[in-house]
């Protein structure tokens, strides 16, 4: 079920703060990391897919000194999905992960992603865009992980809406997170990278990748041993100008994506 409240997360659980809520400012303050660690490890902590984006800028947010958010602005798969800004695909960058703990109360995206916004603006950057996941993800045993969300936060800070993204089907893995398509061509290809995701699927229980197997055949057995299905209607785009010249260029918005109201 989608709620309207303002979603947190603690350890991949997700929490809901009452949309309502305004936080005291003066309590937070954002700050730039300089490199991936820190990051990367309070986002595999606690967001719900336990992964981390190609990073470009990462922010954190800090409350009284201690990490309660962080704001990852990533390089999409494709440059393709960056089209919709004008100059180079450099130019522009998605929001790929924001992860806030429950104590950060409701409105607290929205002052966040104001602060994070002004620096990549001085960067010179001119789009951001971010997609919403609105299908629900459980674990096997039926535990829900995710519960889907519309956006509500990127509609309360003026984003543009352009629709849903490419329908697809998932492939859930036991703990209801996605193995990617991105994983999925690099096991296949052997590509660069792709031992990390065949050790996955070993502690999982997957034999051994023998050196000269078939790759592509060893991955067919796997995926039908330890991934489920998901059909996926396309995630939710938006995005937002950072300078005029930005905002001139892109496409008007839809009207936005509402919850349906339970009788």
């Amino acid at each position: 079920m989608i709620t309207d409240g303002a979603q947190r997360w603690r350890d991949r659980r997700g929490i809901y703060r009452p949309a309502g809520e305004v936080i005291r400012t003066a309590d937070f303050e954002v700050g730039e990391f300089a490199d991936d660690t820190t990051p990367r490890r309070f986002v595999e902590q606690h967001h719900y897919s336990a992964s981390y984006p190609a990073a470009r800028f990462r922010f954190g947010l800090y409350r009284r000194g201690e990490l309660a958010g962080v704001a990852v602005f990533s390089h999409p798969v494709n440059d393709r999905v960056l089209s919709v800004f004008p100059g180079e695909p450099v130019e522009s960058v998605e929001l790929g992960r924001f992860v806030l703990l429950d104590q950060v109360a409701g409105n607290g995206e929205t002052w966040f992603l104001a602060r994070c916004f002004d620096v990549l603006r001085r960067d010179g950057l001119v789009g951001v865009l971010s997609f919403s996941d609105p299908t629900p993800r459980s674990t096997a045993d039926g535990r829900v992980v995710h519960v889907g969300h519309i956006g509500n936060i990127y509609q309360a800070h003026n984003a543009r809406y352009w629709g849903r993204g490419r329908a697809r089907i998932l492939k859930l893995l036991p703990d209801g997170t996605v193995l990617n398509e991105r994983t999925i061509a690099k096991i296949r290809r052997r590509d660069r990278g792709y031992r990390p995701a065949v050790a996955m699927l070993e502690r999982l229980g997957a034999p051994p990748l023998a050196d000269g197997e078939d790759a592509t055949a060893w991955l067919e057995r796997q995926l039908a041993a330890f991934t489920r299905p998901l059909r996926h209607p396309g995630n939710h785009k938006y995005g937002w100008a950072l300078d005029r010249r930005a905002r001139r260029h892109l496409p008007a918005s839809q009207p936005y994506p509402k919850l349906a109201l339970v009788k």
